[in-house]
């Protein structure tokens, strides 16, 4: 029996300007598992994440938990949806651990700053991505895939039932794609549920579930272990893919 969904879009469509991006999507991520949206550029994935973290206008309804997310209040929501998106903006000059206390200001009531547990799961958020030696390092002076990864700390630290990360593992070196993985993975484990969007299809195909994206709709939702799932990437990337199946887990090489 599988979970319920974490997260529900209804007949959503979206513009940006006068282009339509999103075409009556209908979609629903179960509770407990990790999610990935896939499909060649242009055909709505960051616009979708977008509107299910409530950072995008649209027509119909996206529902978390079983309540509309508009019906939330700003600070009820914030507590129940993790966001991290490509190129977030941060303040270069703050350190990584303030960053990563930023997290956790959902948490927080009035002008009463942090508490012994925010400083806590910041440690902890720290310690998990191996971020600690950096905690008094500015956040402009790291690479690109160190600043991914703060912010990744940053979304953690909000410990919301339900992330949303777009890209996540951009600029990310293989092993540390690797420990993204496993902290996903640990996640689940947990409850909460991941949605990510993700142009490594290799990747993508280590979900529990995929989502195939085209011209602003939603065109499966698929087991990667699929074969009809395999099919439907093909079509959508114009029969560009090589599937290899290696000790139970697909690989894909363009062609």
């Amino acid at each position: 029996m599988s979970n319920p969904a974490a997260l529900q879009a209804n007949r959503v469509s979206a513009w940006h300007g006068q282009r339509q991006v999103l075409h009556a999507v209908n979609v629903e991520f179960e509770a407990a598992h990790w999610t990935c949206i896939v499909g060649p550029n242009g055909a709505g994935k960051t616009s979708l994440l977008k509107v299910l973290a409530g950072l995008m206008p649209c027509q119909g309804v996206v529902n978390l938990q079983g309540k509309a997310l508009s019906a939330w209040r700003d600070q009820e929501r914030a507590k129940q949806l993790a966001w991290l998106g490509q190129q977030d903006l941060a303040g270069d000059d703050l350190t990584v651990y303030d960053v990563v206390m930023l997290g956790r200001l959902p948490h927080q009531r009035g002008w009463h700053g942090a508490d012994a547990r925010d400083h806590a799961v910041v440690q902890q958020c720290l310690h998990d991505l191996q971020l600690t030696p950096w905690r008094e390092r500015s956040l402009g002076s790291l690479s690109g895939g160190e600043r991914q990864r703060v912010l990744l700390a940053r979304a953690l630290a909000v410990q919301a039932p339900v992330m949303l990360m777009d890209e996540p593992v951009a600029n990310a070196d293989p092993p540390h794609r690797a420990d993204w993985l496993n902290t996903v993975k640990a996640a689940t484990q947990q409850g909460q549920t991941v949605v990510s969007v993700l142009h490594d299809l290799n990747m993508a195909l280590r979900a529990d579930r995929v989502v195939v994206m085209h011209q602003g709709q939603v065109v499966m939702q698929s087991s990667p272990q699929e074969a009809v799932l395999r099919d439907c990437l093909q079509e959508v990337f114009e029969h560009r893919l090589v599937f290899h199946e290696v000790q139970g887990q697909w690989l894909v090489l363009p062609v």
